[in-house]
């Protein structure tokens, strides 16, 4: 190939080299144990085996080391995050799989998604590990030591700067662990702003169905990518073969998916800072409805930042995820019940659009806060629906 081929280029063909049947949509093997060769002089003892026999992607042994589907997933994943990708049972089989392989004394994080913070306290009690703050002095690290960073940042849907955090993290020595769930490929690549390690809830934009549990990291180092095979053998956080299936369903129509829900995002995102922002509205009008419930709106395409390193890191897109916050606590409860076309059911990332009171999962956050996920509805019917539940509010 002359040329560099795009993402949906990439999901759609990344695996053919994985075809060993005449089927054009990938068969699912429920196996947990594959035979071995017939032939006596090609059975090669594991203690003779080297890392990359292991490691194969078309010859398997037992489906805690590697399976089919499972593997044609990663092998899509590579392609599109530009690295060396493994597939874990959850994203924060991911964490702790990252975690293992570094094995920190300090990390520094932001608040972001409680449950890291959960990985992390268990690493703590086990190894020590001490927790720092985002915004801790680089002299504060040391050689070693992690920085995850998680942008755009649950659930607010706001960005960091990548590239400084990779200065910050490499001026001591330490790496930066960067989490781009919010921002999936196409949208952001965490590799090109210098990051060590790449981490995905796949059950996220991935799996994109709201039916698939996983977790993903990336690396370009070949030894930690061997590291963190070995690792998982033993660790034994592997995806089932369902969600191996699932996932490569999932990736045909990744990018398209993606870019959709990105768009209506924006769309909505600006639609309702513009009615927030709009003076003296009408007493009838939309904007005076959305005032009279809405206090703030957090999305990276509305969220000031000193120079261009926004633009240049999210060029095609800020992503799905956005949150209000509501005047009242009272208002955050009952907006939900609401809405007909926003389901409200935590996670995100699915081809639905949901709303979360995000207090019913995060013991920490303002319970005046709302996450919102867009999936693939008609932005101006998402638009409607909010509006007839901010009039029924006000």
């Amino acid at each position: 190939m002359s040329h560099s081929v795009g993402n949906s280029t990439r999901s759609l063909h990344a695996d053919d080299a994985l075809n060993v049947v005449s089927d054009v949509a990938p068969p699912m093997h429920l196996s947990t144990t594959f035979r071995y060769s017939d032939d006596p002089a090609a059975l090669v003892p594991v203690a003779d085996q080297t890392s990359s026999d292991l490691m194969s992607t078309t010859s398997h042994v037992y489906s805690r080391l590697s399976a089919p589907n499972p593997t044609r997933f990663e092998t899509i994943l590579s392609a599109l995050l530009k690295g060396s990708a493994l597939s874990y049972s959850s994203g924060l089989s991911a964490l702790h799989a990252a975690l293992t392989l570094l094995n920190p004394r300090r990390i520094s994080i932001g608040d972001g998604y409680h449950g890291c913070h959960g990985v992390i306290a268990l690493f703590t009690r086990l190894t020590g590990l001490q927790k720092l703050g985002l915004d801790c002095p680089a002299e504060s690290l040391e050689a070693g030591d992690v920085i995850l960073l998680e942008t755009p940042v649950n659930p607010k849907g706001t960005a960091f700067d990548i590239s400084a955090f990779a200065q910050k993290a490499h001026s001591r020595g330490a790496y930066l662990i960067v989490d781009s769930t919010f921002a999936p490929p196409g949208l952001q690549d965490p590799f090109q702003w210098g990051a060590d390690l790449v981490m995905h809830s796949g059950s996220k934009y991935f799996g994109g169905h709201s039916d698939v549990l996983c977790g993903v990291l990336a690396t370009q180092r070949e030894d930690w990518h061997r590291q963190l095979f070995q690792d998982r053998v033993y660790i034994g956080s592997v995806m089932g073969s369902m969600e191996g299936w699932l996932g490569v369903r999932s990736l045909r129509t990744f990018e398209v998916r993606v870019q959709r829900q990105s768009e209506n995002a924006t769309r909505l995102v600006a639609w309702l800072h513009e009615a927030l922002h709009t003076p003296s509205p009408a007493p009838d009008s939309d904007a005076a409805a959305v005032q009279a419930v809405l206090a703030a709106i957090y999305h990276a395409s509305i969220q000031s930042v000193e120079g261009d390193w926004l633009q240049k890191q999210m060029p095609n897109g800020f992503g799905p995820v956005f949150s209000i916050s509501t005047r009242e606590e009272r208002v955050a409860r009952h907006l939900p019940s609401k809405l007909h076309f926003f389901q409200h059911a935590t996670s995100l990332g699915g081809v639905e659009t949901l709303i979360e009171w995000r207090t019913m999962s995060d013991a920490i956050v303002d319970r005046r806060l709302l996450r919102i996920s867009v999936g693939l509805e008609n932005w101006e019917d998402l638009r409607a629906d909010l509006v007839q539940a901010f009039r029924e509010l006000a």
